[in-house]
């Protein structure tokens, strides 16, 4: 299975992203990450979605969607064509005997401290998944008591805009 991103405008709307992610549903795709926001004009949202499946599924997606009443826009985004990032807030146990080995991790990684008390401390990384992956992969030799990870954020290089294409 191949891993897509999809960036879709759509109309600020109540019940658009219902709309969106139960096309999702029902034409089986799994949806891995999800990230919701209003774009520079509060009348558009931009839905970015991480999903896996198959090329012509996908292509079959993309079309459905496009009929939607709301949906204005849509582009695929890639490595090559987009700066992609990640926000990861994760929660460790602050036992006195791992303390430093965990906060050299963190500095290795250039992990911000958000917040330090007696039996935690909180960490915030931004960076592509892979890095945030290998972050948390370190991490689970310690003790870890909570994370909460954003989806991925994708906008596209150069001048073009998702908007500069729309369904209107």
């Amino acid at each position: 299975m191949n891993r897509y991103i999809v960036a879709v405008l759509v109309n600020n709307q109540f019940g658009v992203l219902n709309r969106v992610t139960s096309l999702f549903r029902r034409r089986q795709f799994n949806i891995s990450a999800l990230t919701v926001s209003e774009t520079e004009s509060n009348e558009f949202s931009r839905i970015t979605v991480t999903f896996e499946g198959e090329e012509d599924n996908k292509q079959q997606l993309i079309n459905q969607l496009y009929k939607l009443p709301d949906v204005c826009s849509i582009k695929e985004l890639n490595n090559d064509n987009s700066v992609s990032s990640e926000l990861l807030l994760i929660k460790m146990k602050n036992d006195p005997a791992t303390r430093e080995d965990i906060r050299a991790a963190a500095d290795a990684f250039k992990a911000k401290s958000m917040d330090y008390s007696r039996d935690s401390i909180v960490f915030q990384l931004t960076g592509d998944s892979r890095r945030i992956d290998d972050f948390i992969n370190l991490m689970r030799d310690y003790t870890i008591l909570e994370i909460c990870r954003t989806g991925i954020v994708s906008l596209e290089k150069g001048s073009s805009t998702i908007r500069k294409v729309t369904n209107l």
